[in-house]
């Protein structure tokens, strides 16, 4: 059956909108049909001429765009009545930011949690409105830092999201794309503007993807995946120069919210942009008239939906008829598959019909400086009214100060209480002196930098003494007389720590996905790898846990974005030791009377074979003679210091007493790699740290070290002279400080025998400790690994079970094509149990060759206590009664490697690589190997030679981190189910775990997927047979 006359298709739409790729597609496919006569309007019909000489259609797109008269074509329609694709009027509200998210909520399409900022005039004040440092509040709804500035007017563009100070603060402007830049970064903007009317929303952590979805009618939705401007704003393009985006399957609730969002702006062909966050999806913004770019299948589905859409308004006989060959098909160029190595097993060579299914590493964060505490009683009226101030007024409650505008009236208060100058070094008061000595470490604690950082500095005011008074209403209340004021300070990560982290990221990227050295970042750009990385709170764990990811996926740009868009933190996986606190404080007394009683410690030579299994393996023989020569030593360096120390706070004393701390810099310091050229060149220690707190430092080591008086060493700050030794050689080496290579080796010595002793002095209690320590992270791998192994277990067996008839399989395909575009149903929708995972590749659109490939990675950013506790369950963990008779998981040279190697420094990491084998059969044990690494971290020989590669260090002040080294023979072969057994008795149960994703995102691959997938492998045998 045909038309007697064809349709008119009425394009009324701005030249360079009409002429644009995807439009020119799908008007040809239409065309093609031979029913439809496209007639374009044109610039001068649409701006110059009335809309009664305009052409006269049956049909009518019509959409605005930068300089359209939208008025005049909703008269046009008014006075022709054609049917509109997408209707006119609701497209005035796409201009209003603010109506379209009302009309969101009135249609109940989920949107981010918000609140509007509405000024009459610029910069109005408004008493609904109030900014802090962290937050802002509109109407009594308060919305922390991160969040999303959007300005009202939906054609300005510039959105801007802002940073807590936790974070490194500053703001991050959004913008349309320029070049290959879609975002900047302004690390010294911390204020929201104030000149417009602006809705405020929570920013949502959406692992650094956006979604954009594009409708084509209310039953059809194609979603497409792309790098989110708020990560680095570096737009990724293909050869073409085209932004590279893949699409991604949309959850069931997600193809509901398309069609809701279609019908409630009634456009049929319109994008709206997707958030996905923690298991739920959101709407952020609706676009309008959109169409996929460059995408040969999308344009066939969506010719196919437009065809029966325009014919169900003005043919509906013909509506239900399919061509038997869509009529373009016959000369169409197939598209070419991008190929993707195949990617084996890379270390132990088992053979490329080995699969990597999943990453899973445990890393130390990088090169620090040395973390201290100062603890003072205070009785100073300003600050217990300080305190005051800050906890409410309630006499008998702890304050805490983090934030800058905190940290500045403490300033502002010890200022005003350092004495001018020190006292002369004969004082009759001894405690006066040191109270005045700690009040200016405070004051120089607090003015490090030029600026306040409450990742690294903070600060406890804890009342200790009262008295009863009475106030000005004759009533008696309580007031403190006395509190203690505890200041930590330092582990700050240095710019060694992010170069190191960086340059790991970047080794992972290179060497721990076998095959092209892009393979990561093919796998990742295609949404075939699930990436997430999870950090402990400390912030010089999430910043190595940022700039790592920097290197690994090789983003650019600073790293506060980076840290807020892609880590997440898990404290009670990565932080604490307090599950372990009595075992462990019962080590440190065992170590200490060893240690310090001139008892002989214990003799490593006993068991030759086995010299880690005595208890106190690794303790110096001559401890007690090396103890009193580490005092001395440190006394040594203390001394050099303190003179240096005196100069400058002579020069201190000279400055203002009232002198503003500027907000803090730290956005760019974190973005910093290199030492700071001008402070050596100047004869100052590196960094931030100036010679009053380096003394500090050392003064506060001595003092702890040995007990004078009651001629009593402390062997817990044996690590923490290590720290600083270690610290100073590698930073402040040009400060040439006599004696402290002799400190350094003779506390190596000890700290080598102390640190790996603190976590258990014999394997067994190891086990003990580091299976408290780790229980909870331990359960997490073990759920990795078992999500990996169910996950690749669905896909083979489906991919086993299908039929590989090449010709019956592409009909199958044609003809699941046709039902889909054609049918009633929501494209995807044939299985209402999918609940697929964020952002997973879609196959019927996807232009790879192998869409089946997936690789799971899990990183995990930690301490040290974390490592060693994870190494030690891993290293010893069949020592436990239930596990008796089985081999450990570590071969013997490697336990002899870790013995000697005692130190698991910064950038220490464990790394399980798991990989499938597909020749052998599901059932078989060998299908799942486990390949275990490690790394020890930091290479210290460049501090203990004098060769080329210290003096590159000395400019650097970077040590390099040592590649991984086997926890295996070579050859061996470690199962999946040996791995799980041998640690399934430390770790936490799954079921303890709460529910890592709400419903909606609980699936890997759901069976829906699972056989549209499969369906793409004979279509991929025919392509390379054919050779087309």
């Amino acid at each position: 059956m045909v038309l007697a006359e064809k349709i008119k298709i009425g394009v009324c739409v701005m030249e360079k909108k009409v002429f644009s790729a995807p439009m020119g597609q799908i008007f040809d496919r239409l065309q093609a049909f031979g029913e439809f006569e496209v007639i374009h309007f044109g610039d001068r019909v649409i701006l110059e001429e009335p809309i009664e000489s305009w052409p006269v259609c049956d049909c009518l797109i019509a959409f605005h765009s930068s300089g359209y008269p939208l008025e005049k074509a909703e008269a046009y329609a008014a006075l022709r009545k054609p049917f509109l694709v997408n209707e006119l009027e609701p497209q005035h509200l796409l201009h209003d930011r603010r109506k379209v998210y009302e009309r969101l909520e009135m249609f109940g399409i989920p949107v981010p949690r918000y609140a509007l900022v509405i000024r009459e005039v610029p910069y109005q004040e408004l008493d609904y409105f109030i900014e802090e440092e962290d937050f802002v509040e509109v109407h009594g709804k308060r919305f922390w830092k991160p969040f999303v500035e959007k300005p009202v007017d939906a054609d300005n563009h510039r959105i801007m999201i802002y940073y807590p100070s936790s974070a490194g603060g500053g703001m991050k402007e959004l913008f349309r794309k320029v070049g290959n830049r879609s975002s900047e970064f302004h690390p010294d903007v911390r204020k929201v503007r104030r000149e417009s009317s602006y809705i405020y929303e929570e920013f949502m952590p959406t692992g650094g993807t956006d979604v954009k979805v594009y409708t084509v009618g209310p039953e059809y939705a194609h979603a497409e995946a792309r790098k989110s401007p708020v990560v680095d704003g570096v737009v990724m393009r293909n050869t073409d120069g085209k932004e590279v985006r893949y699409p991604v399957l949309l959850s069931p609730a997600e193809k509901e919210m398309a069609r809701e969002v279609c019908i409630a702006f009634r456009q049929a062909v319109c994008g709206f942009d997707l958030l996905r966050s923690e298991g739920r999806s959101y709407v952020c913004d609706v676009n309008g008239w959109s169409f996929v770019k460059n995408s040969y299948k999308y344009y066939d589905d969506s010719a196919c939906v437009l065809r029966k859409m325009l014919l169900d308004a003005k043919a509906p006989h013909l509506s239900s008829v399919i061509p038997p060959t869509l009529p373009w098909k016959v000369d169409e160029l197939v598209q070419p598959s991008e190929a993707l190595t195949r990617q084996g097993s890379g270390i132990n060579g088992f053979g490329q019909s080995e699969e990597l299914r999943c990453v899973i590493a445990v890393i130390r964060h990088g090169d620090r400086t040395p973390k201290q505490k100062v603890k003072l009683k205070v009785t100073e009226e300003k600050l217990l009214n300080l305190m005051l101030k800050y906890n409410g007024g309630r006499p008998r409650s702890e304050t805490k100060l983090k934030s800058a505008v905190q940290l500045q009236d403490l300033l502002d208060a010890t200022r005003m209480l350092v004495p001018r100058t020190r006292p002369d070094r004969e004082s009759d008061n001894d405690a006066e002196d040191v109270h005045a000595e700690k009040l200016r470490q405070v004051k120089a604690v607090l003015e490090e930098g030029g600026h306040f950082s409450g990742i690294y500095r903070k600060v406890q005011l804890k009342p200790q003494k009262w008295v009863k008074v009475t106030n000005s209403n004759g009533e008696v209340e309580e007031r403190p007389v006395e509190a203690l004021m505890v200041l930590k300070y330092g582990g700050v990560l240095t710019h060694a720590g992010r170069k190191q982290a960086e340059e790991l990221g970047r080794y992972f990227r290179n060497k721990m996905y076998p095959g092209e050295g892009t393979g990561l970042l093919r796998l990742h750009s295609t949404y075939r790898h699930d990436l997430k990385i999870y950090s402990s709170d400390e912030g010089r764990v999430q910043m190595s846990a940022a700039a790592f990811a920097k290197g690994l996926l090789d983003l650019e740009g600073q790293l506060t974005p980076i840290l807020v868009s892609l880590v997440s933190k898990d404290i009670s996986m990565l932080d604490g030791l307090e599950n372990a606190s009595i075992e462990m404080e019962e080590t440190k007394a065992w170590l200490n009377e060893i240690l310090t009683s001139n008892a002989k410690t214990p003799d490593s030579n006993g068991s030759p074979e086995f010299p880690w299994m005595v208890d106190g393996a690794g303790l110096p023989p001559n401890a007690s003679e090396l103890l009193p020569e580490l005092v001395k030593l440190t006394k040594k360096v203390t001394e050099q210091v303190r003179l240096l120390a005196k100069d400058e706070d002579d020069e201190l004393t000279e400055s203002s007493l009232y002198d503003e701390i500027p907000l803090y810099d730290q956005a760019k310091a974190l973005g910093k790699t290199n030492i700071d050229v001008d402070r050596i060149a100047a004869g100052l220690p590196c960094g931030s740290e100036g010679f009053v707190l380096m003394y500090a430092r050392w003064k506060k080591l001595e003092t702890d070290l040995y007990n004078e008086r009651k001629e009593r060493f402390d062997i817990t700050q044996i690590p923490d002279v290590y720290d600083s030794c270690k610290y100073d050689l590698l930073h402040n080496a040009h400060l040439n400080l006599e004696g402290l290579d002799d400190l350094f080796k003779v506390a190596q010595m000890l700290a080598d025998g102390v640190i790996p002793n603190e976590y258990g002095i014999n394997p067994k209690q190891k086990l003990k400790i580091g299976s408290k320590i780790a229980r909870r992270l331990l359960g997490k791998l073990l759920i990795d690994l078992r999500n990996t192994r169910e996950e690749a277990i669905s896909v083979a067996e489906l991919k086993n079970n299908h039929n590989y008839q090449s010709l019956s399989a592409k009909q199958k395909n044609d003809e699941m094509r046709r039902s889909n575009t054609m049918s009633d149903t929501p494209a995807d929708q044939d299985d209402d149990d999918d609940k697929e995972t964020k952002y997973r590749l879609d196959p019927k659109y996807a232009n790879v060759k192998s869409p089946e490939r997936h690789v799971r990675t899990r990183l995990y950013f930690t301490s040290e206590s974390h490592i060693h506790s994870l190494m030690n369950v891993v290293r010893y963990c069949n020592l436990d009664e239930s596990l008796q008779g089985e081999e450990s998981l570590v071969c013997h040279n490697a336990l002899e490697r870790l013995f000697k190697a005692k130190e698991l420094d910064y950038m220490s990491y464990i790394v399980l690589r798991m990989f499938e084998n597909t020749e052998v059969t599901l059932e078989d044990p060998r299908r799942y190997r486990i390949e275990m690494t490690y790394s020890r971290g930091a290479d210290l020989s460049p501090l203990e030679k004098n060769n080329s590669a210290a003096t590159s260090l000395h400019q650097e002040h970077t040590l390099p981190v040592m590649g991984p080294e086997r926890l295996q023979e070579i050859g061996s072969y470690l199962t999946l189910e040996t791995v799980e057994k041998m640690i399934r008795p430390f770790a936490m149960p799954a079921e303890d775990f709460p529910p890592a994703t709400p419903a909606g995102f609980s699936g890997y691959f759901s069976k829906g997927v699972l056989e549209r997938l499969v369906n793409l492998w004979p279509f991929h045998r025919q392509f390379s047979l054919n050779g087309r």
